[in-house]
């Protein structure tokens, strides 16, 4: 079972774009597979010019300190160092798994626990330890049991950072765009509603800068 996850978000300039992505599905992944504890990987393209989101699986977080980034960082090819340059203003965080639910289409996700076709992933750090006690009940109790129903999830995972400038991560997973906008999207509209819970814990979270970001799967290529 997959408890962990580590999550690179960047971007490419489209000269370089080609000879990256082949590299990065080609060779990197096959690489980072190859590493005990790592179960999958997924990568993302993200809408509204945010770039690039890649996800590894592990079976806990411990699984990417073991060796640590900066430890691989060291053994790095001269190959592998010339792609990584490429990156434009690269965030990275390891998350635990803290919950998961299964939605209505969770025969959607890959056998190994690779997420599905289109995810929404948040990470951001609250205002205060009592916004993080409503933001966990809001969660519990509202937010985690609508997913659980929802037409077109196929689950979500809530996880704490190991390593990363932000606390909190929430990992969505639905079948297509279009099945998100129609039956997600009408609920994010909360957040502009200081009547609803969820209108009155979103402005006191802070996001990271590409947060929250939704993004279509490239790899594995979604059939």
């Amino acid at each position: 079972m997959d408890h962990g996850i580590w999550a690179l978000w960047y971007g490419i300039d489209d000269a370089h774009w080609s000879a990256y992505e082949r590299w990065f599905h080609e060779v990197h992944i096959p690489e980072n597979l190859s590493r005990p504890g790592y179960l999958w990987a997924a990568h993302y393209e993200l809408e509204g010019d945010k770039g690039y989101l890649a996800l590894f699986g592990g079976t806990t977080a411990h699984t990417f300190l073991n060796p640590s980034p900066s430890q691989l960082a060291k053994r790095q090819s001269a190959e592998t160092r010339r792609f990584i340059e490429m990156r434009r203003q690269p965030s990275m965080c390891i998350c635990a798994e803290e919950v998961r639910i299964d939605g209505p289409d969770a025969d959607k996700r890959g056998a190994d626990g690779t997420p599905g076709p289109v995810i929404q992933f948040g990470n951001y750090n609250a205002a205060s330890p009592a916004v993080e006690d409503d933001l966990g009940g809001w969660y519990a109790q509202e937010r985690l049991p609508l997913l659980a129903k929802l037409p077109g999830c196929i689950g979500a995972r809530k996880m704490l950072a190991s390593m990363g400038e932000y606390k909190h991560a929430i990992l969505h997973e639905f079948v297509s765009l279009e099945m998100r906008e129609r039956h997600f999207g009408p609920h994010e509209a909360q957040a502009h509603d200081p009547k609803t819970w969820m209108g009155r814990v979103r402005p006191q979270l802070a996001h990271g800068p590409r947060s929250p970001a939704v993004g279509l799967r490239i790899w594995p290529h979604v059939s």
